[in-house]
């Protein structure tokens, strides 16, 4: 199972929001230098949400964005605000190595169905859910489509991976929602990368008995309660 340190970008700032929520924001530092340090602590691949573009549709960030990549110096997927075309393109010339849409794919398969066809392998879905049902447009929306129908169409459209949060577990530090998890990996069997509310090292057990192709570090990491090292030595166990 691969593991994905987070970083949200929001207005220039590395954040994290509790359940999504622009109000009850958390600042911790630099985008910049936390790619660094996370991949000096031995990090493969690096997960970004552009959050100013989630919430506003479009971004501020792309020379940012190029300092990230480059501090990283490694694998890189980012979402938040990819609903044309031309932003898929400027994200993957910018050095992303997979674009995530999120919003897009709820409102606009056919965008995805055009990006898996013009960037292989470069695409992914990111699938927000409350009670099981898809939320979209930085989580600020909910829609009556569930997370299973949501990703068995974007898999019948050339998806192959699918990164998976509920929302109401997302910065509370309360667990994943690993029954959730592990539903939408058997009706799909597409890779998954859980999401949400991890919290500690068993969490990422968990997840991993699951079935997920990866996991998402998030406010755990950045509040001490385990660190990268840690996780990655725990998944060669």
């Amino acid at each position: 199972m691969i593991l994905y340190p987070a970083i949200d970008m929001l207005d220039g700032q590395a954040v994290r929001l509790r359940q999504g929520k622009r109000d009850d924001v958390t600042v911790f530092g630099d985008p910049v230098e936390l790619a660094g340090k996370w991949r000096a602590a031995g990090a493969q691949w690096l997960h970004l949400v552009d959050l100013t573009a989630a919430f506003e549709g479009k971004t501020a960030h792309l020379p940012l964005l190029r300092e990230v990549v480059a501090a990283f110096d490694g694998q890189v997927e980012l979402g938040g605000g990819l609903r044309t075309m031309e932003d898929i393109a400027l994200r993957v010339e910018a050095g992303v190595s997979r674009c995530i849409i999120g919003t897009a794919a709820a409102e606009n398969p056919q965008l995805v169905a055009e990006a898996c066809r013009c960037f292989p392998g470069k695409i992914a879905v990111g699938i927000d859910a409350k009670n099981g049902l898809v939320a979209t447009r930085g989580w600020v929306e909910t829609t009556s489509v569930t997370a299973v129908d949501l990703a068995l169409r974007m898999k019948d459209l050339g998806v192959t991976t699918l990164i998976y949060t509920d929302v109401s577990r997302d910065g509370m530090m309360q667990g994943p929602n690993v029954e959730a998890t592990r539903q939408l990996i058997q009706a799909t069997g597409m890779d998954v990368i859980g999401s949400g509310g991890i919290s500690r090292l068993d969490d990422l057990r968990h997840l991993r008995d699951a079935g997920c192709a990866g996991a998402i570090l998030g406010r755990a990491m950045y509040e001490g309660a385990f660190t990268v090292e840690e996780a990655l030595e725990e998944m060669k166990k």
